[in-house]
This record gives C-alpha cells, structure tokens and sequence, in this order.
C-alpha cells in the first residue's frame, strides 16, 4: 500500500525521466534522417568525439558527419527543443493568467505585435542597422512592446484581472493587425510579401550557436522560475477574491508573469518565426494526463513540448523529398484536429468510459 501511495506521489518523476529518455532518443533519430542519411554509431562517435576534444565546433577539416550533426542539424534541433520547452510552459502560464484552458502564448496578442515588428522590418526597411537578424529582433521589441502595452491598458481605471488583460489584448492585437495590413497593402513589394509569409511559417534552418548560447539560458531559467512559482499560480486558477481570502494579491504576480512569459515569446520569435498550436495543446493534454498542480503541470509540459517538436523538426525535414516543410504548417496539421477530438472526448465523453 505504502508503495502505490508513493507511485501516486511521484509518478511524475518516473514521467518526468521517461520524457528525458525520449527526448534523447529524439534528437539521435532526427539527428540520423535527412537529404544525407547517416548511421547512428556514427552520430554517436561524432557526438563523444567533439565532446571531449575540446575544439571549437567551427573547426576546420573536421569531416561531412561532423559538419552535418555540429553545424547543420544539432543547432536546429536544440532550438527546437528550446522552442517547444518555451512555448509549452508559456501556455500554461497564460492558461493560468487568464483562467482559460484555451488560452495560449499569442492570447494576449503577442503574436499581432511580433507580426507588426516584422512587417515592418521587411518591408519598410526599420532596424536594418541591427544586423542580419533585424527581422527577428524587430518581431521580439514587437511581441514584448506588445506586453507593455497590453499591461498598461488593463490597469487603466483600476486594477488588472484576467477579463481586463483579455480584453486589452484582443484591442492591441486588432490594432497591431490593421498596421500590418496598412503596411503590406501600401508596400505593394511582392518579394517582402512571401518573406513575411515563410516567416510566419516558422522554421529552425537559420539556427546558430551564438544564438542558442542567449535563448538557452533565458529559456530554461525562465522555466525553473516558473517551477517555483507553482503555489502562486495553483491559487491563480480559484480567482482573485479566493486569493485574497488566503492573504494574497495577485496582482503583481500576474504582469511578472506576464512580462516574463513574452520574454520567452518573444526570443521563440526572434529566433524561429512564429509557431503555434504548441502553447495550446501541450499543456491542455498533460493536464488531462497529470492534473492542475503546476508543480508538476509545468516539468512534464516542458520535456513534452521540447520532444514534440524535436519529433516534428525531424519530419518537416523528410515529408516532401529535397525540400524542407514550414514547422508552422506541420503543428497546424497535426495539432488542430488533435486539439479538437480532446475537446469533443472530454466535453462529451466520446471514445471512453
């Protein structure tokens, strides 16, 4: 008895290393398939070697394996991971916000102010100075200026909530959409057109080790921070006046939140594109499986979405024969209908007891 009662405790745990093992086993499989296919001792061997030579990865003369796996595949796979960590947690976070199981990482319209901020660098030239990723920073100052603007609304004329964050949102959001709108129609440049289009897309080709060093450390910090903020945001999900019942205001721990989570929107944009669908039903299907404590909620979201997405990187790269499929598309495809059979089956009890 005392056995089941500790498996029920920290079953998560046992989920938690299963994840680990998956994700491992993910990146080796993703790592091997591609226009070059390559054997998985040989990736192992490459892996160990670079490992314990203590090189620079950008070494010359280090061989096609170890050009393919160290500059070409690894650094969009850990992005990928990175991406589907970031984004997984910020949907539970702003599931949470909000108190909406439908709510994602774009709800608050953090994606209509990164869309904005990329429009405009592509077709209207702005932050050309900033270097080769001007489009990707241009879409982060939009996503967290986006943030501000949203926190800022919502606290006019009193206090923010979930109702006045949402609704704030969706104003800025229809906002942001219209300028986008305005830009392109005036633009009239066709190219600037189908660039902001396959950026909207999303992708993880253009990943680079200098960047994963910056988006790594903010990814996972900001995750681990999260993790210790469980209690708060278990009491964010019984509302405000039960919180204040218990001696807590919420309030300030929303917009922290809130601006820490389009933090991470933000880097995920700057450095992939826009890509949805993972905030929304990663956390919505474990917690079918693991329930609300967000001590638990949060870990299991994390390792589910970095997997998800290792997984789908992997098949975005061998679907079509010599030419590589826009993540976004792929998420849409597959996380749409599954989103809505998970609706259907728990709003209606079809397929289970």
């Amino acid at each position: 008895m005392m056995m089941v009662d500790f498996l029920k405790k920290q079953g998560y745990l046992f989920i938690c290393l299963g994840l680990l093992a998956l994700l491992v086993i993910a990146l080796f499989w993703a790592l091997s398939i591609g226009t070059v296919k390559l054997p998985l001792v040989n990736i192992y061997n490459t892996v160990i070697e670079q490992m314990l030579s203590g090189q620079p990865i950008e070494g010359v003369d280090r061989g096609p394996v170890h050009d393919i796996v160290w500059l070409l595949r690894l650094p969009r796979l850990v992005l990928a991971a990175l991406v589907g960590m970031g984004l997984s947690v910020c949907g539970v976070i702003m599931q949470a916000v909000v108190k909406n199981p439908l709510a994602d990482p774009y709800i608050l319209g953090i994606s209509s102010g990164a869309s904005l901020g990329a429009t405009a660098a592509i077709l209207l030239g702005i932050g050309v100075a900033l270097g080769e990723n001007f489009v990707g920073i241009a879409a982060f100052i939009g996503a967290f200026a986006m943030s501000l603007g949203v926190l800022f609304i919502s606290n006019l004329g009193g206090r923010s909530n979930s109702v006045k964050l949402l609704l704030a949102g969706m104003a800025l959001s229809a906002v942001c959409g219209a300028f986008s709108s305005f830009i392109v129609y005036f633009a009239n440049n066709k190219e600037g057109m189908q660039t902001i289009a396959y950026w909207m897309m999303g992708s993880f080709a253009g990943a680079k080790w200098e960047t994963l060093a910056v988006i790594g450390p903010i990814v996972v910090l900001a995750v681990m921070f999260f993790w210790t903020q469980s209690r708060m945001l278990n009491l964010m999900l019984l509302g405000d006046e039960s919180a204040l019942t218990l001696g807590t205001d919420l309030h300030i721990y929303r917009q922290i939140y809130l601006l820490v989570s389009s933090l991470i929107v933000g880097f995920v944009v700057y450095a992939a594109g826009m890509v949805g669908f993972v905030g929304l039903v990663v956390p919505h299907v474990i917690r079918m499986l693991v329930g609300t404590d967000h001590k638990k909620l949060i870990p299991v979201s994390a390792l589910t979405g970095a997997v998800f997405l290792v997984i789908a990187d992997g098949l975005c790269r061998v679907i079509i024969p010599r030419t590589e499929l826009p993540i976004g598309i792929l998420i849409s495809l597959i996380g749409a209908p599954c989103f809505v059979y998970l609706m259907i089956k728990k709003t209606y009890g079809f397929g289970g007891n």
